[in-house]
């Protein structure tokens, strides 16, 4: 445990505070009013939860960022949250997500599309589309209306001909110089903005503007199309000032928790008028005050949504030094005032309690599910293996390599039948050649020797993918370090489940729960490996000197490295076989480089030759 801080050293200004390890890794982050009070409420005397108690246990220093004023804090507290993941924070893991309408603002000529990731990039998003189908009216509702492009294609004017979109006047065309201008195309993105802002009352009047201007100049046909825009937009206005007078338009919470684990439901009603509902789950997530765990989880909720409700309801009553922060965060977000409340009667206590009801049936449904799954399973691996006990944690390895380089040995944790990402890890092997075997042995030394310096749990099975051989060599290097436990080797092609004793395998039927777990931790494994040793290979491929080639892009290196296994390889590949691999034009470039550009051999082709 971290020696109790000078608290003098602290400010007495809001911001966030982190607590780190030895390492220097967050393992929470937290906001505040005064960080020098909150931080001393964690050192004072007497009962402390116990999350609060293993956080205490596990840091080292404390860091501090002072923020203007404590809704700013809580805005960087949940940027700095989702950045580093710290163990110790209530994370919101989506389950659903909704369509919004990107508009590149930061390009030259913006182009609208739908998505369903929003990022902070300096684009303009609207959203979310709920229910979904609403998102595709809307997008048809921009092309037909406004005109602005949907293609991903430069804009720089060279192009001979527009696409179909221009002839059915679902585009301005911007790619072929003299169909429109620059400020024309602007104008266009301004009135899809006003349009998906709602801003009808300063849309319609440039609307009536244009179509007086385009009568003017006799362009009836035009005229026509901006009379119909305007009759849209404004039946559109009316449709949301009736559903503003005539209905609710709030969002409502609900949870319920039960063995360590939460669910929780939100229900959006529009217009009094329930159209979505969206369910989120943490597991083994313990027992976590209710002020920590809603204000994480309204912070994270809201922090991606341009849509903000007037009224948002709770289940639970919190203090209002931990409202006020979110409501004024959230009244400056939305420009108007946004209420968090818990009502105790009338329909909308009824809400809260159908939002809970949902939440308690989506827990059932849940969690029931996955705890006899996961019991089933151990139960019968422990009877196939003939073990002590129950394999309640087990610890997968897995080998990823190409041709003995990036070699990275994986390790997945499952925890009674379902998987603990939390807790999986990553060990790069650095060793020339392909040695299985001795990789094997590398990752499982490194894993279990420290896992026996910081005390930390052993697995009640040890599963390695792979037969014999590198269950063997695992074996003899839990040998060397002096540890020992239960383990198996998993082979593929027939699924045969090796364990140390026996010479013959333990052949299960491919039914067997047991078996099935096998194979899920086996497929996991790979599937983590995999993961990072394609994004080190894409890594080597974008460090490539090949990207000096003009007109090579990182997908076409890649391509290139994969068929002919490194640079030096594609360097000296016939140019017949640079064409069947990917094109003539791309094995010209390729034959230019190597000769340079005065017909000698480039500097950097000799040298990747002579490697």
């Amino acid at each position: 445990m971290g020696a109790p801080p000078d608290l003098s050293l602290f400010p007495d200004q809001p911001g966030i505070y982190l607590y780190k390890d030895a390492k220097g890794k967050i393992l929470y982050v937290g906001k505040a009013r005064s960080i020098r009070k909150r931080l001393a409420s964690y050192f004072n005397a007497g009962p402390k939860h116990p999350r609060t108690e293993a956080l205490l246990a596990d840091f080292v220093s404390i860091d501090t960022v002072i923020a203007k004023s404590e809704s700013e804090a809580l805005a960087l507290e949940n940027a700095t949250i989702k950045k580093h993941k710290p163990r110790y924070n209530v994370m919101l893991r989506d389950d659903k997500t909704y369509p919004y309408i990107k508009v590149t603002t930061g390009e030259a000529w913006p182009r609208a599309f739908v998505t369903r990731r929003v990022l902070k990039d300096g684009h303009s998003y609207f959203g979310p589309f709920i229910p979904a189908r609403t998102c595709r009216g809307a997008m048809k509702m921009v092309q037909r209306m406004f005109q602005v492009r949907t293609c991903r294609i430069e804009i720089d004017g060279t192009l001979p001909r527009p696409c179909l979109y221009y002839d059915m006047h679902a585009c301005l065309g911007p790619c072929v110089a003299g169909l429109t201008t620059k400020a024309a195309y602007d104008d266009a993105v301004k009135d899809v903005l006003l349009f998906l802002a709602g801003r009808s009352q300063e849309l319609q009047p440039r609307l009536e503007e244009r179509m007086r201007a385009a009568a003017d100049a006799e362009s009836f046909e035009m005229a026509a199309a901006y009379r119909d825009c305007l009759r849209t937009v404004e039946e559109l206005a009316e449709k949301q000032r009736v559903q503003y007078v005539s209905g609710e338009d709030l969002d409502v919470f609900g949870d319920f928790s039960d063995g360590g684990n939460v669910a929780a439901a939100v229900l959006f009603v529009r217009g009094g008028v329930v159209l979505d509902s969206r369910e989120y789950f943490w597991e083994k997530l313990g027992d976590v005050p209710p002020e920590e765990f809603w204000v994480s989880l309204l912070s994270q909720f809201y922090d991606t949504t341009t849509f903000l409700p007037r009224d948002v309801l709770l289940p639970v009553d919190l203090p209002e030094e931990t409202l006020d922060p979110i409501e004024a965060w959230l009244t400056e977000r939305k420009g108007s005032r946004v209420t968090i409340r818990t009502p105790r009667r009338g329909a909308a206590f009824e809400r809260v309690q159908i939002a809970r009801d949902n939440a308690r049936q989506n827990h059932l449904r849940r969690f029931r599910r996955v705890r006899e799954r996961g019991e089933k399973a151990t139960l019968a691996l422990a009877k196939a293996l003939d073990l002590d006990r129950l394999p309640s944690r087990i610890e997968c390895f897995d080998l990823s390599h190409l041709s003995g380089t990036e070699t990275y040995a994986s390790c997945v944790v499952f925890v009674d039948g379902e998987p603990a990402k939390d807790e999986y890890r990553l060990f790069r092997i650095d060793r020339p050649g392909i040695d299985d075997f001795a990789s094997i042995a590398e990752a499982v030394s490194r894993r279990y020797a420290r896992a026996r310096e910081e005390a930390r749990p052993l697995p009640d099975l040890l599963l390695i993918d792979g037969g014999k051989g590198q269950l063997s060599a695992a074996l003899a290097a839990l040998d060397r370090i002096g540890i020992g436990m239960p383990a198996a080797g998993l082979a593929k092609r027939e699924e045969h489940v090796f364990v140390p004793g026996r010479s013959a395998p333990i052949v299960l039927a491919r039914t067997n729960a047991g078996l099935k777990l096998l194979q899920r931790a086996r497929d996991e494994a790979h599937r983590f490996g995999l993961k990072t040793h394609r994004r080190a290979r894409g890594k080597r491929a974008l460090e490539s000197p090949l990207l000096a080639i003009p007109g090579l892009g990182p997908a076409r290196v890649r391509t290139l490295l994969s068929a002919f296994g490194g640079a030096a390889g594609v360097l000296a590949a016939t140019d017949e076989a640079l064409a069947a691999v990917a094109g003539k034009s791309v094995a010209a470039r390729i034959a230019r480089f190597r000769q340079g550009p005065g017909g000698e051999r480039s500097a950097v082709a000799a040298t990747l030759s002579e490697e």
